[in-house]
């Protein structure tokens, strides 16, 4: 709820006597004081009462969709997982990827990119699976759009969310977007314009690639970090996610840098998006959980890896990040043997991929085996 850091007495055009917020306005735990626009005396306050409201509105639908008393896992196995391979499945084949997740208990998918498909052909179809997951009762989509066209075409696809990136060192931002951080700032900032100016407002996150170190720079000073996210904040996402893009660090970065970020969003939620690289993914999807984080993501049978990342791999195995998930004592929702029956499409499909993961291989440890890896 809006709390405003006090109210003055103002007069309107017409003589008549009203009280507006002082700055700072804390809204949710956050201040909105910075690039609020409060009226000259005698000026007409709809318009900061409407951008308040609006605010309002976007935080609620935010805390629906990603409730903070309980963990929302998304699979991104249908975007991040699907960026490498050599082949892909078909709009059928991820149609009934998506409804076998939906009623193993999955409620957010992350479904595709809206990149030209002479260079992506795998997300060719991502329109119609935008439209495939809000036909599916409390699901929703994400997609991820990277510079203006694409944003306006993830806005025509009436996806729930759309999802940018800003890099966290000059170096990666060139090689994976040919942009400067500052301009990649800049674009997050017109797809927040374009978002407001839209009819159904999606929900917007910026995720901070490389967040937890570099494959191309190296180490990451986590402070400039937290300035990204606020610039973020300012540029006017609904929420950052802290991405390790190539599984660089080990719990101890994740969760300070995660205590960090939770600390400064307030009352927003805080995604982590981890990679297996080296053997931690697990170890520090525990570490983000411990330090409060409560939006994971993961991909079914551990696909994935960026084109523009030097040695990134597969993301954390979705089907074990529940696993973990109940076995800290937080509820998903998510059945995991179905889940993990779920990999026979990409079997299928994607023959020549590795999966993993260990719930697959080993079962639940009341069973004394598991499924076909």
């Amino acid at each position: 709820m809006l709390r405003p850091g006090g109210l003055v007495n103002n007069i309107n055009a017409n003589g008549e006597a009203f009280r507006v917020p002082a700055l700072p306005i804390e809204w949710n735990g956050a201040s909105i004081g910075e690039g609020l626009k409060v009226p000259v005396l005698g000026a007409d306050t709809s318009a900061v009462r409407s951008e308040l409201e609006d605010q309002e509105s976007s935080m609620t639908r935010v805390q629906d969709l990603y409730p903070d008393d309980r963990v929302s896992l998304r699979e991104v196995g249908l975007r991040d997982g699907l960026q490498l391979v050599k082949t892909f499945p078909s709009t059928a084949a991820k149609q009934r990827w998506l409804r076998e997740e939906h009623s193993a208990g999955v409620r957010h998918f992350e479904v595709g990119s809206f990149l030209p498909a002479s260079t992506f052909p795998q997300f060719a179809d991502v329109r119609e699976i935008v439209r495939m997951v809000a036909a599916l009762p409390g699901a929703h989509g994400i997609a991820l759009a990277l510079n203006e066209r694409g944003v306006n075409e993830a806005l025509a696809s009436g996806v729930a969310e759309i999802a940018s990136v800003v890099s966290a060192t000059e170096e990666h931002s060139q090689a994976n977007a040919n942009r400067s951080r500052d301009q990649a700032i800049a674009n997050v900032r017109r797809l927040c314009e374009l978002r407001d100016a839209s009819a159904h407002k999606p929900i917007v996150n910026a995720a901070i690639s490389m967040a937890l170190g570099c494959s191309i720079a190296g180490p990451v000073d986590p402070l400039e970090v937290i300035k990204l996210a606020e610039k973020c904040f300012e540029a006017g996402v609904d929420f950052v996610a802290v991405a390790d893009t190539v599984g660089y660090a080990g719990p101890k970065q994740v969760g300070e840098l995660t205590k960090a970020i939770v600390k400064m969003s307030g009352s927003r939620p805080v995604c982590v998006h981890l990679h297996d690289t080296r053997g931690m993914g697990i170890a520090n999807a525990s570490a983000a959980l411990d330090a409060g984080a409560r939006i994971l993501d993961g991909s079914l049978g551990g696909l994935g890896g960026c084109p523009f990342a030097p040695g990134a791999t597969g993301n954390v195995v979705f089907e074990d990040l529940v696993f973990l998930c109940e076995s800290k004592g937080f509820a998903t929702g998510i059945d995991i043997e179905k889940l993990v029956a779920v990999r026979s499409i990409l079997r299928s499909e994607m023959p020549g991929e590795p999966l993993y993961g260990g719930l697959a291989r080993a079962g639940l440890p009341d069973r004394k085996s598991g499924v076909a890896a």
